[in-house]
Order: C-alpha cells, then sequence, then structure tokens
C-alpha cells in the first residue's frame, strides 16, 4: 500500500498556481480591449495601454488570492466564483477608467464590464469543471492514517464521512494492541500494523496527515505518540481534540495537545525548490571553472572515477545518491563511511585533502540541487551507516537523530556555518550539530536560506575538523 503511494497527491497550492497563470494573461487581455475600446484613438499607445493592463491584471488576482477566491472549494463552485471574480475587477475597472483619457466614463465601465464578462465567464465554467473533477477523483485529498483502532478509530472515519467538504481519505490503521481490542478492519479500513510500522509507512509513502485516534483517558499515551511522531514532517491530528474533524490545512497553529504542523508545507516546498534552482544555476555558471579544474586534478593524481557516489540520508529519512568529487584513492574508497576520515588519513590523496578543507569536492552536489535530492540549504545529509571516530552510529548518540530529516538536506546549514563541520570525535559535537539543524528546522525562512548562503564562504576560512 505505501509504494501505491509514493506519487504525493496534487497540493491546493499547484491548483492556485495554475490558476494565477491562466487569469494573469487573460485579464491583462480584457483589460487592454477595455482600454482600446474607450481611449481616444489619437491618445491610444499600445505598449503603454499594455502596461497598465498587466498591472490592473495583477491587481486584480491579488485582490483574489487575498480574498481566498481561489481555494478548490470556491472553484468548484460556479456562482461563487464568479461573484468574487466580479467583485475583485471592480477595482481594477474603476481605477482605469479614472486615470486613462477615456471619451466616457460610463462607456469605460460599460466596456471593462463587457470585455471582462467575457473573460470571467468561460474561464470560470472550465474552472469549475475541472477542479469538480480534481475533487471527486481524490487528486487533491489529503492522506491520512490512523494511529490507533478500535471504536475511537470508528468515531472518526463516521465523523469524517459525516462532514460536509471533507477532503481526507484514510488508507489505514496503525495500533500496537491486539485485533481483539483492536479489530482488523473498521468500517472498511484495514489494520496494516503497529506504532513502528506507521513510521516505516510514512517514510516509504507520500501521506498528509497522521491522525491520533485515542480516548481522553490516554493522555499519556497520546503524548509519547506524538513525541514519536515528532520525527516525521508530517501533519499529526488528534480526533479527541478535535470539534469538527476538518483538521483544516489553513488554521492557526493549535495548542499542544491540538496538532503537530507539517514542518515543510506546500509554500515551503515551492519557495525552497524556486530558491534552490536559481541559485544552483547562478553557483554553476559562476563556478564552472573551478569544478574543471578540480576533476582535472583529480584524475591526473590517481587512477579511478573523478566522482563518488554514496547514499545517505535524504528528506524524510529517505536513499538518496549523493555526489562529491573523490578525494580517496579508488581502492580505499568507503561508501558506507562506516571508518571515520581523520587527521592525516593515508586514504585521502593530496588533492583529495585540499577538496575536502575547502569544501571543494562537495561542489558536485549542485547537480544533486537541480535534480531535486537536495537543497543548497540544509541539515547535512549524513551517510546511511555514518560513525563517530568512537564507531558509534549517530542514531546511538543522538535519540530522534532522525528528526533532522524534515526539511530536504542541503550542501550547506546552519551548523556547518556555526562551525559544526568535520569529523565527529564525541557526542557533544553531534548533539551540537543536532540543535543546530533542529533550530534551522524550526526556524526556516527564505531570509535564513540567503544568509546562510552569503556566510558559508567566511566559514570555509577555517578548516577545523575537515580533514
Amino acid at each position: 500500500m505505501a509504494l501505491g503511494l509514493r506519487r504525493s497527491a496534487l497540493e491546493p497550492l499547484w491548483l492556485l498556481c495554475v490558476a494565477v497563470c491562466i487569469d494573469v494573461p487573460v485579464f491583462a487581455l480584457a483589460f487592454w480591449f477595455m482600454l482600446y475600446g474607450t481611449v481616444e484613438s489619437a491618445l491610444f499607445q499600445p505598449l503603454i495601454a499594455a502596461t497598465w493592463a498587466l498591472f490592473a491584471a495583477a491587481v486584480f488576482v491579488s485582490s483574489m488570492v487575498a480574498i481566498g477566491a481561489y481555494r478548490s472549494a470556491i472553484m468548484a463552485d460556479r456562482f461563487g466564483f464568479v461573484m468574487r471574480s466580479f467583485l475583485c475587477v471592480i477595482i481594477p475597472v474603476l481605477g482605469l477608467a479614472g486615470v486613462a483619457p477615456m471619451e466616457s466614463f460610463g462607456a469605460a465601465v460599460l466596456a471593462g464590464a463587457l470585455a471582462l464578462g467575457g473573460a470571467i465567464i468561460p474561464t470560470r465554467m472550465g474552472a469549475r469543471v475541472i477542479v469538480g473533477w480534481v475533487i471527486e477523483t481524490g487528486l487533491i485529498a489529503r492522506r491520512a492514517v490512523i494511529a490507533g483502532g478500535g471504536e475511537e478509530a470508528a468515531r472518526l472515519i463516521r465523523g469524517l464521512g459525516a462532514r460536509q467538504g471533507n477532503d481526507i481519505r484514510v488508507f489505514g490503521i496503525f495500533d500496537d494492541r491486539d485485533d481483539t481490542r483492536s479489530p482488523t478492519q473498521v468500517l472498511g479500513v484495514p489494520k496494516i500494523g503497529g506504532y513502528e510500522d506507521l513510521l516505516a509507512f510514512v517514510r516509504a509513502s507520500e501521506v498528509d496527515l497522521v491522525i491520533i485516534a485515542l480516548p481522553f483517558a490516554a493522555e499519556q499515551r497520546i503524548k509519547w505518540l506524538l513525541d514519536e511522531f515528532r520525527v516525521l514532517p508530517v501533519e499529526v491530528g488528534i480526533s479527541t481534540y478535535s470539534k469538527d474533524y476538518a483538521f483544516d490545512r489553513n488554521a492557526a497553529r493549535g495548542p499542544y495537545l491540538e496538532r503537530l504542523r507539517r514542518s515543510f508545507s506546500p509554500e515551503c516546498r515551492l519557495t525552497k525548490r524556486l530558491f534552490d534552482v536559481f541559485f544552483a544555476i547562478f553557483a554553476l555558471v559562476l563556478l564552472w571553472p573551478v569544478l574543471v579544474c578540480a576533476a582535472l586534478a583529480v584524475r591526473l593524481e590517481s587512477a579511478g572515477p573523478i566522482l563518488f557516489r554514496q547514499q545517505r540520508h535524504g528528506y524524510n529519512d529517505r536513499i538518496i545518491d549523493v555526489l562529491k568529487f573523490r578525494s580517496m584513492y579508488a581502492d580505499a574508497s568507503d561508501p558506507k563511511a562506516r571508518q571515520v576520515v581523520t587527521r592525516g588519513d593515508p586514504r585521502v590523496t593530496r588533492v583529495g585533502r585540499f577538496l575536502r578543507r575547502s569544501s571543494i569536492d562537495e561542489l558536485p552536489q549542485l547537480f544533486n540541487v537541480l535534480r531535486g535530492d537536495l537543497s543548497l540549504v540544509g541539515p547535512r545529509p549524513h551517510a546511511i551507516e555514518a560513525q563517530s571516530s568512537q564507531q558509534e552510529r549517530f542514531t546511538q548518540i543522538v535519540d530522534g537523530y532522525s528528526a533532522r530529516h524534515r526539511l530536504p538536506p542541503g550542501i550547506t546549514g546552519w551548523a556547518q556555518i556555526n562551525g559544526w563541520r568535520g569529523e565527529i570525535d564525541n557526542a557533544q559535537k553531534l548533539e551540537a550539530r543536532y540543535k543546530h539543524d533542529l533550530f534551522y528546522i524550526e526556524n526556516w525562512s527564505l531570509w535564513l536560506d540567503l544568509k546562510i548562503l552569503v556566510l558559508t564562504p567566511f566559514s570555509l576560512l577555517s578548516s577545523k575538523g575537515a580533514y
């Protein structure tokens, strides 16, 4: 079942983006024809009219976004979508009629109503049909699993079914109790496994919501589950503390025992992806001579491939292949990172030592960024069997270590610019790195990413811990 949910559901944010991309040119054209039909012929200038039309279309679209008119439920409602569109279009129509040298204000408003009516009605009718189909087929439905079975799960499933406009689809139940206390099926929803299986299921699939269905009396158990689920990037809701089973994705952050917000929301995902692609391309254009020189140096010094591929933990603990310039002799490479690189390590080549100290060996990961495996900024991805100098697994040193995988890993990060990079020879270093990663996840913003990118070259002046 998890493999069947590997492709994520369509986020409503993407519907909004598509609608905006359609509305801006359509309504800019409509505003242009409005000006063309009402401005005196001798005074009409097509390019200036196009500028005003684009500005008016931007005002219209911004107004629609501000009042939530691009929500899927609104777009599926023919009357509501059309009325909101007419209301939002009044402002730019009156504004253009007031600033443009038109022959008649009344004629301008009438021409605007006709032109924009011709744009609103067909686009809104088409949107209603398409969005209605998207909703009916469940393409934007939130995928959910339930933690806890029995009567509480049955009550939750009934509540979701009775709620008008429900966009949550339950795919399975996870419960540690035996089949007597927690049946193998509740109202047609199967019990798949226990709570540990739930963590693996969410990491192997694209699930949007985990709902804890336990009674009030199990408050300690609920708190324990919340602590266990903090390593997941999805939203966690609690049915016992929900009034209408809506688990509204647009609601403000609630009290501790109401919900845990997802750490990688669609807005964050889109913004971060655009940021990554833009600056990764910029970096490749700027640094391509450095990449070419590094590749030649690796090739000339020792036999073997120029690039080294290593499996590491990515977003939501999934395995990704990360690219690096090869810094070790080919026959001494350690793809699993079972042996920590230390000062004077004989496995590292002379060129490799320089590349590692300067972090130039990480530059091929810009292609990982373009591919979507990595972000420019985020917690550094560690090898799947990464260990400290004392041969301790990172997951043994820090409890809940995988909580740092709630955002995509990055080439650089908050921990790295604060000096926490390189060899882990004691537990305190890994704990400090972990705390810095959690700080970044909980305080992420576009400006924080930009700050980290700007400070990264300065942090590389110190080669402490990098061998």
